[in-house]
């Protein structure tokens, strides 16, 4: 074997230690946490301090698979499966997705693993969940890590001052509809997946999930017209935020971006990735994870 070649093979064998591309289910020990009587269910890999994951809508775990090996060398990573969707429980009406509940599912998380605090990472509602969560609960968020969900002022704000945000939000009026979910099918929730494989797990998840349950987020959280800026002055966040978001998201625009360190207590890192849509930790998981695993390691306490 020439040396070129030894090189070659030595450099491929540190990037899959480094950066595992494939996640196995023998790798994660499944289970379920109990929030006020919902089972909560999550898939864990790794020891260490705890990092919580929230996924978004339309999604579950599994979106995590590219982040949860890499962050789980030195962390615990609990992902879990938001109220509703694939393996968690589903429970009935608009208010047993109230945020109070939703951040109620992440502090229950966090308690059921005998932590006192965690990292919060959420995208799209997990992101809102994570941000609310923050501000609720400061001495239970270590830090904060934002995918593509701008501060829900923000967003507040582009609603109301923006009409190309207006526009974007056309989607969740609809889905504020009482007969909205009629209108979903688990194939047609995974129309923004390229993998046939990865598609296959994901129709299999939906069909396991609530697709009312899905809609409550917005009709439980979701601002309503007529839109209007926020008097109040939100709880600010006191800790280290990371931010990342991929600038091709047709939903949530970066506009919404601006001024978020006047929410923050902390430092704020803000990564914009102009190649990278709605689901960044998927459209440019490398770059994400390792933005991520990186950031954690700088920013530790």
């Amino acid at each position: 074997m020439n040396n070129r070649y030894s090189r070659i093979l030595l450099l491929g064998l540190l990037s899959v230690l480094v950066f595992p591309r494939t996640l196995w289910a023998d790798d994660l020990t499944h289970g379920f946490v109990d929030s006020d009587g919902v089972k909560i269910h999550y898939v864990t890999q790794g020891e260490g301090p705890l990092v919580v994951m929230l996924h978004g809508f339309p999604d579950f775990w599994y979106t995590w698979r590219k982040q949860i090996p890499a962050i789980a060398q030195n962390y615990q990573v609990v992902a879990i499966d938001l109220r509703g969707y694939n393996k968690s429980d589903q429970p009935e009406g608009v208010e047993q997705y109230a945020m109070p509940k939703l951040m109620g599912d992440v502090k229950a998380t966090i308690e059921h693993f005998d932590q006192q605090q965690a990292v919060v990472v959420g995208h799209d509602w997990g992101g809102a969940i994570a941000w609310s969560f923050a501000m609720q609960y400061p001495q239970m968020t270590e830090r904060l890590v934002i995918l593509n969900l701008p501060h829900l002022h923000g967003l507040q704000r582009e609603l109301a001052n923006n009409p190309a945000q207006r526009k974007a939000s056309a989607y969740a009026r609809r889905f504020q509809q009482p007969d909205a979910a009629a209108d979903l099918n688990a194939l047609g929730l995974t129309v923004w997946i390229r993998d046939a494989a990865v598609r296959k797990r994901y129709v299999e998840a939906f069909e396991r999930s609530s697709f009312e349950s899905m809609l409550n987020y917005y009709k439980a959280n979701f601002p309503r017209e007529p839109y209007r800026v926020p008097e109040a002055a939100p709880p600010k966040v006191k800790c280290p935020v990371l931010m990342i978001h991929g600038l091709k998201d047709t939903a949530l625009l970066p506009g919404a971006l601006n001024d978020t360190w006047k929410w923050l207590e902390n430092e704020l890192t803000l990564v914009t990735l102009p190649q990278a849509g709605h689901f960044v930790q998927q459209d440019a998981a490398d770059k994400v994870t390792r933005t991520m695993t990186n950031w954690l390691q700088q920013s530790s306490p």
